[in-house]
């Protein structure tokens, strides 16, 4: 008991009594560093995605569409300039405006190329903008249209904005299991790594159990090597993530890269806690594997 107490006062709890290297190191750092930057970019770009889909939706929501069909007795241009009148004195409407054909045909020209565009037979629409207060219904518009005599069509665009939130949720839980597979990996590295540097100090380990330190003792030494190793990677791994996503938004402008991936600097943030994350993961991993590897040798002595 004495002996182990005297282990504790010179130095039992200090990383340096194992030989360095003797478990690959270097390399498991590089892998937690990789694992890092994985994780800190599918955070960030599942954050990104996220943001840009609630973008989306609340434009989506903040407008609506009317396709107007003329009567026999007025012209396209004509039913859509009426119909755009009726809707702009309507209460939860701020503006509607009748698109013309060339209009309709820059909407469509990204989608449908040039080519056929002449030739193509374009319904009239109206674009409604919604007071984002209080926005108008779809029932309230229909029976404006109606009550007014026009043979129209509104949407709301309510199914594009279901597919947009539903592709938002599967981004969301696709980033968040990226990085639990990534927290696992290198959980998993730590203990393979623990059990090496097991096996190549066993020299030490015994003298150190000889001389009274315990198996809490021995596993805070593992804990302490790779828990420290396990966060210089990280933030190793986070410090290119951090310069990756900032080239990102440099490159995008206010929007990001692109608007579909808007990066903001406030997603810088994320990634901070992740190297003590790294760390917490490497403790746990070290101590698990020592603890399991040393408690059967010492019960079979």
């Amino acid at each position: 008991m004495r002996r182990g107490a005297d282990l504790g006062r010179t130095g039992l709890g200090r990383a340096d009594l194992l030989p360095r290297d003797a478990a690959g190191e270097p390399w498991l750092a590089a892998v937690i560093a990789v694992l890092c930057l994985l994780a800190g970019l599918a955070g960030a770009g599942g954050l990104a995605a996220d943001r840009a889909a609630h973008g989306w939706a609340g434009r989506l929501r903040a407008e609506a569409t009317v396709q107007v069909r003329p009567r026999a007795n007025e012209t396209e241009a004509t039913a859509a300039a009426r119909a755009a009148e009726v809707l702009s004195g309507v209460d939860g409407v701020a503006e509607a405006e009748a698109l013309d054909r060339r209009a309709s045909e820059a909407l469509l020209r990204p989608w449908l190329g040039e080519a056929i565009l002449p030739d193509l037979a374009l319904p009239m629409l109206v674009t409604v903008r919604l007071d984002p207060e209080a926005p108008a219904g779809i029932a309230t518009l229909s029976r404006a249209l109606a009550q007014a005599g026009l043979d129209a069509t509104v949407d709301d665009h309510s199914q594009w904005r279901g597919e947009v939130q539903r592709a938002a949720a599967l981004i969301t839980a696709l980033a968040a299991a990226a990085f639990l597979l990534t927290a696992g990996a290198a959980g998993a590295a730590v203990v393979y790594a623990t059990r090496a540097g097991l096996a190549a100090n066993r020299t030490v380990v015994e003298t150190l159990r000889l001389n009274g330190a315990t198996d809490g003792a021995i596993a805070a030494l593992f804990m302490r090597r790779y828990g420290l190793l396990a966060a210089g990677a990280g933030a190793g791994g986070v410090g290119t993530a951090a310069l990756l996503l900032a080239g990102m938004r440099l490159l995008g402008g206010a929007e990001g890269l692109t608007p579909a991936l808007p990066v903001a600097w406030s997603d810088l943030m994320l990634l901070s806690p992740i190297p003590l994350i790294a760390a917490t993961v490497a403790l746990v991993a070290a101590r698990i594997a020592v603890l399991s590897d040393l408690g059967p040798r010492h019960a079979r002595r």
